[in-house]
């Protein structure tokens, strides 16, 4: 009896050490600083729980994003470049900030809300999207840096969050491959345009 005892306090205490530690790891960062985020970001790797948008990202060569600050502090804009192959595409979108919540124009198409959440890799952040459709609710997940690719530990550390949001293991980013320059540097690639092209989106 005291056996059983002891292996159910076991599995209570482990499960409560993974909740507590899951609090720590998907913590939102109540306010963004927007000197912080400004400038270019790289894709590393990224997650969602909708397998077609999965699919979509593992297409992209390459991942650039771009926060800019407006004269309103409510205000920024977001630009990302997807890469395949030679080619760039290039996805400019207003986005507004409340508190530690920001949220894209996409012009009532679905809904895209997102927020950064804790890391303690000092030049990189994880941010999470959640994107609604009248078709589905997908939660996303998508560790950047200033760097294209990050310790094994820094690493670690977003497997661990992707654990606690129950998301499968990422597409990781080809760190040799090159990522697209700040202009656009051609048309957007009609082909592979779809309802929901952030990052790896798909309808």
């Amino acid at each position: 009896m005291f056996v059983v005892f002891a292996i159910a306090f076991l599995c209570s205490m482990s499960v409560s050490h993974s909740a507590l530690v899951c609090e720590k790891m998907v913590h939102p960062l109540a306010h963004l600083d927007p000197h912080h985020f400004e400038g270019r970001w790289a894709l590393v790797a990224g997650s969602l729980n909708h397998i077609a948008s999965m699919d979509a990202l593992r297409l992209r060569d390459s991942i650039t994003m771009y926060f800019s600050n407006s004269s309103e502090a409510s205000i920024a804009s977001y630009t990302q470049f997807n890469r395949f192959g030679d080619q760039c595409q290039h996805l400019p979108y207003n986005i507004s900030v409340e508190g530690g919540t920001f949220t894209f124009d996409v012009g009532n198409r679905f809904e895209l809300t997102g927020r950064f959440i804790y890391t303690s890799c000092p030049d990189c952040a994880v941010m999470q999207w959640i994107v609604k459709t009248k078709r589905r609710v997908s939660v996303d997940l998508y560790l950047l840096s200033r760097r294209r690719q990050v310790e094994q530990s820094e690493m670690e550390e977003f497997m661990a969050q992707l654990k606690c949001y129950q998301l499968p293991t990422p597409v990781v980013m080809d760190p040799t491959k090159e990522l697209c320059a700040e202009q656009p540097e051609s048309q957007p690639i009609a082909a592979v345009q779809t309802e929901e092209e952030t990052v790896g989106q798909k309808a």
